[in-house]
């Protein structure tokens, strides 16, 4: 028995999954503006935020903030979080996509992007 590869549609399939991981993450961004956890106060943490696709032949997209600020936010249990114009503002608003009530959320918008990618 003899296997023959089809190289093309298997380049095609990878990168569509890699445009659907790239979708993925800019549907996860939008989801973090909507659901308004990322604190904002005299700076605008939200519109600092972007996708980083630099490791995207790898598998791998970002969701990255511009302004260095962020990490003492995210990270320094001294700050305390105003929740003025985001009411959901927290300290750790990522947390929800990495262990808490939306982990499963990733896995279902990239099987969602990439059926839609490949025209299913």
């Amino acid at each position: 028995m003899e296997i023959k590869w089809n190289t093309k549609v298997l380049e095609m399939i990878n990168d569509q999954a890699k445009l659907a991981l790239l979708d993925t993450a800019e549907a996860i961004k939008t989801d973090l503006v909507q659901s308004q956890t990322v604190p904002k106060d005299k700076g605008d943490l939200e519109s600092d935020m972007f996708v980083d696709d630099k490791k995207l032949i790898k598998g791998v997209a970002h969701i990255m903030f511009d302004k260095p600020y962020a990490r003492r936010v995210y990270f320094d249990p001294e700050i305390h979080i105003k929740q003025v114009q985001n009411p959901n503002a927290k300290q750790h608003w990522l947390d929800d996509y990495i262990s808490g009530s939306k982990k499963d959320l990733p896995i279902k918008y990239f099987k969602r992007c990439y059926k839609r990618r490949i025209g299913q």
